[in-house]
């Protein structure tokens, strides 16, 4: 059963993950394995041999999940959110409106009385809202970057952005799909994974190159969200929050980022009916967290 749970929850971060809305963090904290998940991966990296062995036990319950979550999704879903892009953009709407009381409620203890600390929202809306509108490819007139045609440049931007991802993909805000859309990266390394599945190996260097950038920045942001969480945990969910809120402009603009950009999401093509299932699904993430819980006392 504990394999089984594990499993479901890293099954839902990928799906999260794979695509622009909500990240695999959120899913995380909604489901309640936000602090040990970013334990383990401190811990994996950072401590003795017998916290590794545990660790990695608990990861690889995560990963099994997670990567059958993320196949399926890079097979799949990813297809769905460029031909559907306002329905999917409208159901992620959905996702992170209803999951913004979620955290609120679970972290009130550490939000409470501290209403200065409100000054992190307006930053983590800032941050994203600031990524966003001064990103290379919606006011350049470019719709993506070519990773096929690699040089030295190219190289060295997909390594940075695998960066920036897999740090928005842990924190409970702002999706590493989000930013790898805001960053004309979504579409070539969605693709790439999706060839390289069908043994196309052309995409095995920028996806290497890509990978690497990914590890470097787990080895960076893992302790400093650890200690982020630990000593300013009250700063850090306001921040978060702001994070999220700033995501709706994200996701409002992700149209423009397409390969064929499309004008960003308004009333006429926003999606109600996807937009109640985000919600429901929230809810039903939430009604799983409690189920997992009761499993475990």
């Amino acid at each position: 059963m504990e394999y089984l749970l594990n499993a479901i929850r890293g099954f839902c971060m990928a799906l999260a993950d794979s695509v622009p809305g909500v990240s695999g963090g959120t899913i995380a904290f909604i489901l309640g394995f936000y602090d040990k998940f970013i334990n383990s991966l401190d811990e994996l990296v950072y401590c003795k041999k017998e916290k590794k062995i545990e660790a990695i036990k608990f990861l690889i319950k995560i990963g099994i999940g997670w990567v059958i979550g993320m196949i399926m999704a890079m097979l799949i879903f990813t297809k769905l959110f460029e031909s559907h892009i306002y329905q999917v953009s409208s159901l992620f709407i959905g996702f992170i409106l209803f999951s913004i009381p979620i955290i609120i409620k679970e972290e009130k203890e550490n939000l409470k009385g501290k209403y200065f600390n409100l000054l992190f929202t307006i930053l983590g809306i800032a941050i994203v809202v600031l990524i966003t509108y001064f990103n290379p490819v919606s006011n350049s007139g470019n719709s993506g970057v070519n990773i096929t045609n690699l040089n030295i440049g190219l190289g060295i931007y997909i390594f940075v952005v695998g960066m920036v991802a897999i740090s928005a993909m842990v924190l409970p805000g702002i999706s590493g799909s989000t930013l790898l859309l805001i960053f004309g990266l979504y579409f070539p390394i969605t693709t790439a994974i999706r060839e390289f599945l069908h043994m196309h190996f052309e995409y095995f260097l920028p996806l290497c190159i890509f990978g690497f950038g990914v590890i470097a920045g787990i080895l960076l942001v893992i302790k400093l969200i650890k200690l982020s969480l630990k000593n300013f945990r009250s700063q850090t969910i306001y921040c978060i929050v702001g994070l999220m809120i700033g995501s709706f402009y994200a996701i409002i603009m992700g149209p423009t980022t397409l390969n064929v950009p499309k004008a960003p999401i308004s009333i006429d093509t926003f999606s109600l009916i996807f937009f109640i299932i985000g919600g429901l699904f929230i809810f039903g993430l939430e009604k799983l967290k409690s189920i997992i819980e009761k499993n475990q006392k």
